[in-house]
């Protein structure tokens, strides 16, 4: 377990020094030309329910394409973070200033008084955030497993993917297993296909 931790540390350490060479302008054109990708990936532009998320920290921001997923009438689920352990609750969208509020956890989220729960076996396509990634679908997030319970409860049919800097990618990320893998990673460079 030691041996795991001290891997996601290092990684993680690696991959905040390498994207501190970038400035805010320089790191804008990277987003825009992972959102490009992205809206131009058939899985995407395909699928009925797409799950997205607010993002914390240094994940990879995404109100730009909550905003143009909406306006191009795409549905859009949001995930509502409770206290109780293993809740997963998903709630659809509508528009991307009024449905959302702030969580006690800063956090925006969606409105549960507003917006429509709805199921897991629903979601066609699922943006799961992290800090780092390697090219077998392995991934880092900020270690409140909620994303990595989210991975194994959606249906089989949906595509895990991942949004990432070219720089978060990393050789290999040590997992306790590999079912907690996502199936697709875009980055500002590529698309990489689980191995």
């Amino acid at each position: 377990m030691d041996e795991i931790k001290n891997g996601k540390n290092n990684n993680l350490t690696l991959v905040a020094e390498r994207l501190e060479n970038f400035t805010k302008e320089e790191l804008f054109g990277k987003l825009k030309k992972i959102e490009h990708k992205l809206f131009e990936f058939a899985n995407f532009m395909e699928a009925q329910l797409v799950l997205l998320y607010a993002p914390i920290s240094s994940e990879i921001p995404t109100q730009a394409i909550i905003k143009r997923a909406l306006e191009i009438e795409k549905g859009v689920a949001l995930p509502v973070f409770t206290g109780a352990k293993n809740a997963i609750n998903l709630y659809k969208i509508n528009n991307d200033i009024k449905d959302l509020v702030i969580s006690p956890n800063d956090i925006l989220e969606p409105n549960i008084e507003k917006c429509k729960k709805i199921s897991l076996e629903d979601v066609d396509i699922a943006i799961i955030p992290g800090l780092a990634f390697d090219d077998k679908g392995g991934r880092i997030g900020f270690g409140n497993n909620f994303y990595t319970k989210l991975i194994t409860k959606l249906p089989e049919t949906c595509r895990k993917v991942s949004l990432a800097y070219e720089e978060q990618v990393v050789d290999q990320i040590q997992m306790e297993s590999r079912k907690f893998t996502v199936d697709i990673i875009i980055t500002d460079k590529r698309v990489i296909y689980k191995i």
